[in-house]
């Protein structure tokens, strides 16, 4: 039912946590345009400053006056070793008070350019964004999704750029490229794992583990597929409070229901919908579909990793998980010990990512 209730929500085109950046380079300058939620923005300039939860004009002039001033440490753009310093700056609210900052450089012949984002420092250590560079016609050279831990990107151009059209080196991510990506986001999300080994830890043979993991792998499929598609889209503040509230379900069932719960593929493919929206957020933010850019070889690949990634971990976890089914000691203690971790583990997240 929660599922459901939230099925029809956007993405709001600026979301805390994630902000945007798209450069385009022009003949004689350097364009950008960095967006930022309302939430983020507060992070720089304070706008409600009275804290009662309204922006009045006189705070919305103000602030607008401060991101002007302060405009120009946004983004830091080197040509060859040599920085340049923004000669217009502007600032402008939409009707969602989220902010856009506007800037331009001037440019010359180059080879290498180097953008700095500099604000990441002033936002949660979470906070993403993602960097779009682009030529005079739109067309994308390079892509990247920046973080506090990694906040500039580095682009060499085959030739100087003030000769010929630009031609930018980094190549467009490939089938591997996605494959790969995909086994690194399923190994490295630790709560999807918790989850998958939630739900593992009370199977008792072969049979049962495989309808776990094909309900789980078809939902998540679902989800990803019509989320990247912009079929239907739910905001990662929903996504990603339900996928900790998942494994806290799956913990808690695991202590109320004993060894091999009945109709358990029930409950994974629920869940299993919701954790593909959290898988979606991955090619989402890389841009995948974007400027008319390709949406079918990442659906499949960046999926077709994901799953080469879980075969892998449980085909690791499963045979120690059988194995020591032989032992009374695993099924009385171990199992709801590990079902007590999980569910802890889950409410952790949940807290962290509804509150903080």
């Amino acid at each position: 039912m929660v599922l459901l209730s939230v099925l029809p929500a956007k993405v709001e085109a600026d979301e805390p946590g994630l902000s945007t950046a798209i450069v385009r380079l022009e003949p004689s300058r350097l364009e950008a345009v960095l967006g930022y939620s309302i939430v983020d923005a507060g992070e720089i300039v304070e706008i409600d400053k009275n804290r009662d939860g309204k922006i009045s004009k006189e705070e919305m002039a103000e602030a607008k006056a401060r991101f002007k001033e302060l405009a120009g440490e946004a983004l830091e753009v080197i040509f060859d070793e040599s920085t340049v310093k923004a000669t217009n700056a502007a600032c402008q609210f939409d009707e969602n008070n989220n902010v856009s900052i506007y800037l331009s450089f001037p440019a010359k012949s180059f080879s290498k350019l180097v953008l700095h984002s500099k604000w990441l420092a002033l936002m949660q250590p979470g906070h993403r964004q993602f960097l779009s560079l682009q030529n005079p016609n739109g067309d994308v050279l390079a892509e990247r999704l920046l973080s506090v831990n990694s906040d500039s990107v580095t682009i060499q151009m085959d030739t100087p750029v003030a000769e010929t059209k630009p031609a930018c080196k980094s190549e467009k991510n490939t089938f591997a490229d996605f494959l790969l990506m995909g086994i690194r986001h399923i190994w490295t999300g630790y709560d999807h794992l918790l989850f998958l080994f939630g739900l593992l830890v009370v199977t008792r043979n072969f049979g049962s583990s495989v309808k776990i993991i094909t309900c789980f792998t078809i939902a998540h499929s679902i989800t990803l597929a019509v989320a990247t598609l912009s079929l239907v889209q739910i905001s990662s503040r929903i996504v990603e409070p339900l996928i900790a509230a998942s494994i806290v379900q799956v913990g808690v069932e695991n202590l109320l229901r004993g060894d091999d719960p009945k109709r358990r593929w029930l409950l994974t493919f629920a869940f299993g919908l919701i954790h593909g929206f959290g898988f979606a957020s991955v090619l989402r933010e890389l841009g995948v579909g974007a400027n008319g850019s390709s949406i079918a070889v990442p659906l499949v690949s960046f999926n077709l990793g994901v799953e080469v990634g879980q075969i892998v971990i449980a085909g690791l976890v499963l045979p120690v998980i059988w194995k020591s089914r032989s032992k009374p000691a695993f099924l009385s203690r171990w199992v709801p010990a590990c079902s007590i971790l999980v569910a802890l583990l889950g409410g952790y997240w949940f807290i962290q990512r509804v509150w903080f």
